[in-house]
C-alpha cells in the first residue's frame, strides 16, 4: 500500500489552468508599455529592406507616417526616429542635422501633423550625420567629448523646433543631458522632454542597426564612450548624473542581455526607466525562428516579459507593431 504523502503548500494549484494562470500573473505586457523604432529614407512611396533584421524596413515620409498611423491605432504610444542619410550629407560636424528642412525635421512635421497625440521621439546623436561614424567629434583619431555638446545641443533644438516631443541623446557624451537641457530651455522649450540612453553599452548587438543606417565607425570603436559590458556601479553613476542634469527619462541598452542593470537602475532613481531590445537581439530571434529553432511567438513574448519583469517602463522593441497586434488580436 502506496504510502499517503502529506503535503501542505501546493503552488501547482495556481498553476492548473490558463484561467488561473492569468489571475495570478505578476507581471503584465501592454501596447502602452512600447515604442516602435522606425527608420526613415529620402524619397516618395519608398521602402527598403534590412536585410539583417527580417520584417524591418526603411521608409520614406510618406509610408513612415503610414506606419506609424497603424501603430499607434494598434496602442503604442509613441515612435522613435532614426534618419538614413547619403554619405553626401555628412560631414565631421555633422552639419545637415540641424537643416531645418532635413530629412529628420521633415519627418517629425509630418507625424505632428497626421498623427498628433503619438508622441515622437528623435535620436540626438551625430553618428548618423558624421562622415567618422562617430558620436562625437574626432579629432586625430580622437574623440573630444566637449566640442560634441554644442553640436548634440542644436541638433536637440532643431529637432523640437520641428515638433519632437521628447529628445534622446544616445552618444554617451559627459555632461550632454544637462547642455541640451540648458539649450532647449533657452529657446522656450520647457516641455519638451529628454530620455538619456544613460546605459548604453559597447555592444556586439548593435550590428543590424548600423546596417539601416550606414552608421558603423570608420575607424576605430565606441569604447571610449559607451560603456564597458562588464560594469554595473558605472551605471549607477551615469544614472545618478543625467537625472541631476535634468533627464526626465534613462535608458538601458541593450536589453535583453543587461536586465540585471535594469534592475539595478530601477531602484536607484526615481524617473522611468526605459530598455532597448536592440537589433542585434531582434536578429538574434528572427534567425533562430527561420531555421525552426525556437516557437518566434512564444520566444518573443517570454524575452519582452522579462525585460518589464526586471523593471523596464517603457520597452524599445522592433517586434512592438507584431505584439501589439497580437494583443489587440487576443481581445478581438
Amino acid at each position: 500500500m502506496q504510502k499517503k504523502i502529506k503535503i501542505l503548500q501546493r503552488p501547482r494549484r495556481n498553476r492548473k489552468n490558463a484561467a488561473i494562470r492569468s489571475l495570478v500573473r505578476e507581471t503584465r505586457l501592454a501596447a502602452a508599455d512600447f515604442v516602435m523604432p522606425l527608420f526613415v529614407i529620402e524619397g516618395d512611396r519608398k521602402r527598403q529592406a534590412v536585410i539583417s533584421m527580417p520584417g524591418i524596413e526603411k521608409l520614406s515620409i510618406d509610408l513612415l507616417v503610414k506606419e506609424a498611423k497603424e501603430v499607434y491605432q494598434l496602442g503604442i504610444p509613441a515612435v522613435a526616429l532614426f534618419p538614413n542619410l547619403g554619405n553626401a550629407l555628412k560631414d565631421k560636424t555633422a552639419s545637415e542635422s540641424t537643416n531645418s528642412k532635413g530629412l529628420m525635421q521633415r519627418c517629425i512635421q509630418a507625424l505632428k501633423q497626421t498623427v498628433p497625440e503619438l508622441l515622437v521621439i528623435t535620436d540626438v546623436a551625430m553618428d548618423p550625420y558624421s562622415s567618422d561614424g562617430h558620436d562625437g567629434v574626432v579629432k586625430k583619431g580622437k574623440i573630444h567629448n566637449d566640442e560634441t555638446l554644442p553640436i548634440l545641443a542644436a541638433m536637440a533644438v532643431s529637432q523640437a523646433k520641428a515638433g519632437a516631443d521628447i529628445v534622446a541623446p544616445s552618444d554617451m557624451m559627459d555632461g550632454r543631458v544637462g547642455y541640451i537641457r540648458e539649450a532647449l530651455d533657452n529657446e522656450g522649450f520647457l516641455d519638451v522632454g529628454i530620455l538619456a540612453y544613460t546605459a548604453k553599452y559597447c555592444s556586439a548587438f548593435y550590428g543590424p542597426f548600423r546596417d539601416a543606417l550606414g552608421s558603423a565607425p570608420r575607424s576605430g570603436d565606441k569604447k571610449s564612450y559607451q560603456m564597458d559590458p562588464a560594469n554595473v556601479r558605472e551605471a549607477i553613476r551615469e544614472a545618478r548624473l543625467d537625472v541631476e542634469e535634468g533627464a526626465d527619462m534613462i535608458m538601458v541598452k541593450p536589453a535583453h542581455t543587461y536586465l540585471d542593470v535594469i534592475k539595478v537602475l530601477k531602484a536607484v532613481v526615481d524617473v522611468p526607466v526605459a530598455a532597448y531590445h536592440v537589433s542585434g537581439e531582434y536578429a538574434m530571434i528572427k534567425a533562430a525562428a527561420e531555421k525552426g529553432w525556437l516557437d518566434e511567438e512564444r520566444a518573443v513574448e517570454e524575452v519582452l516579459t522579462a525585460i518589464k519583469r526586471a523593471g523596464a517602463d517603457i520597452i524599445f522593441s522592433y517586434f512592438a507593431k507584431d505584439f501589439a497586434r497580437r494583443i489587440h488580436a487576443r481581445r478581438c
